[in-house]
């Protein structure tokens, strides 16, 4: 394992605790911000109870012309695209965080101290969100993915890193390729297994009219969630994290101009190969294609490995908005997109307070009486929300109240010893408190 040796105490840089809400590179705000938008897509499917829906997913087979147009387009752009975009950008953000706590005098001991606090923190956000509101919330597999990747992986080289990125993407492409030999076997007159397509709990919540039995099967599905089917056993989240994390220490995302080929390269291959790969869901879903749900039991693992790759894509075409907006005045759209980015948990969470009492059968059961068409047009009017609240808070001066309570949480006040010195990290210092130099792991040189 790679370890920092430290040369001299460097000068501090600034408050040690979160990044300010000015003087950031574009990019990840935009990001973000934009990525909230697909969340928003993926996540109100769910919500279009009461009818029969796809073997693989949970949008309609009847619906209009138009029905059926939105979606395929959600099947090939959204659906298992997003959350690895976000897993991407939550590894790119750990990177972020721990290199700015070095910089700003540090140990990088208490650098993952923070890392590990803010990971058990949106474990416990994650818990609460599920119990209250939402079943498929990922908070709390991406903290607990995350206390597995700082714990191994933060400190460790960058061919390190890449290797165990190969690897689980390889067994990733090896269910995908068992997966589809199953298919054919069973397009062939062979019997599909019966687990085949999505665990019986997801979304089993959101035709519950009792709100105490919703909670209850929420919180129930959740450690399925954080562990398998969005937590490191899934392999796409850790592998999603730990490419982010090397995007991040190469600053892809804050210096896009310096990366505008190999951004354009993943644009590109990443999405392209994703939509691509998602064509089997899209044309079974549409009947194009027979046996649904023999051929989307089989191709479900070839969605989740071009699903890992588009949601990179995605990541780089921001990138490359990126490289063209830095060092422009922003206006307004831009600065809309940007200041919701900034809150992107509090947005994230707020998706759910708008919508979950008003389409779930505990609440107004609207989901019941909307089509894929009309709930796509929900989702849109719901990230719109976000992004006024975003806004208003972003011209007050002020964080979104989800990332101020986490950052209160994770950045503790230090405890004093016995000699009145400080004794653990907190954002009110900005001096290294042991007295050594965090310098600069081998890893980000």
């Amino acid at each position: 394992m790679t370890t920092t040796t430290p040369s001299r105490p460097p000068t501090p840089s600034g408050p040690s605790g979160p990044m300010a809400t000015t003087g950031r590179a574009a990019a990840p705000d935009l990001a973000r911000g934009g990525m909230l938008l697909l969340i928003a897509l993926a996540n109100t499917t769910v919500y279009l109870y009461g009818r029969e829906q796809s073997t693989g997913g949970f949008h309609p087979l009847d619906g209009s012309t138009l029905d059926r147009i939105v979606q395929a387009l959600l099947i090939t752009t959204v659906d298992l695209r997003v959350y690895p975009m976000f897993a991407f950008l939550v590894g790119y953000g750990l990177w972020m965080v721990h290199r700015r706590q070095l910089a700003a005098g540090r140990s990088a001991r208490q650098a993952r101290g923070i890392l590990q606090r803010r990971n058990l923190w949106l474990i416990v956000f994650g818990a609460a969100h599920a119990l209250l509101l939402w079943g498929g919330d990922v908070l709390g597999a991406y903290g607990f993915t995350g206390l597995v990747i700082v714990g191994l992986f933060l400190r460790r080289r960058d061919r390190t890193l890449w290797i165990w990125s190969a690897v689980g993407t390889v067994l990733l492409l090896a269910l995908a390729a068992l997966t589809a030999l199953g298919a054919l076997g069973a397009l062939a007159g062979e019997s599909v297994p019966e687990s085949a397509g999505l665990p019986e709990s997801a979304g089993a919540d959101i035709a519950l009219t009792g709100p105490v039995a919703a909670a209850l099967a929420r919180i129930a599905h959740w450690p399925l969630q954080v562990v398998v089917l969005q937590g490191p056993l899934g392999m796409v989240v850790p592998v999603a994290m730990l490419l982010g994390i090397l995007a991040a220490r190469h600053r892809l995302l804050e210096q896009p101009a310096r990366h505008r080929r190999l951004l354009a390269l993943l644009a590109t291959g990443g999405i392209g190969i994703g939509t691509l790969g998602a064509l089997p869901h899209a044309l079974a879903h549409l009947g194009v294609i027979g046996g649904l749900q023999e051929v989307l039991w089989g191709f479900a693992p070839w969605q989740m490995v071009t699903g890992l790759l588009a949601g990179i894509g995605y990541v780089a075409v921001f990138g490359l908005l990126g490289a063209l907006v830095d060092g422009r005045p922003a206006g307004r759209v831009r600065s809309a997109i940007e200041a919701t980015g900034k809150r992107s948990m509090t947005s994230y969470l707020l998706q759910s307070v708008l919508c979950a009492p008003l389409l779930a059968a505990w609440g107004l059961g609207l989901g019941e009486h909307l089509h894929s068409t009309t709930m796509a047009l929900v989702a849109i009017g719901v990230w719109l929300v976000t992004v006024v609240v975003a806004v208003q808070l972003e011209r007050r001066g002020r964080r979104g109240p989800a990332e101020t309570l986490l950052r209160a949480l994770a950045y503790r006040r230090p405890r004093r010893g016995a000699g009145g010195s400080e004794a653990g990290g907190g954002a009110a210092s900005a001096r290294a408190v042991d007295g050594t130099a965090p310098g600069r792991p081998a890893a980000d040189r």
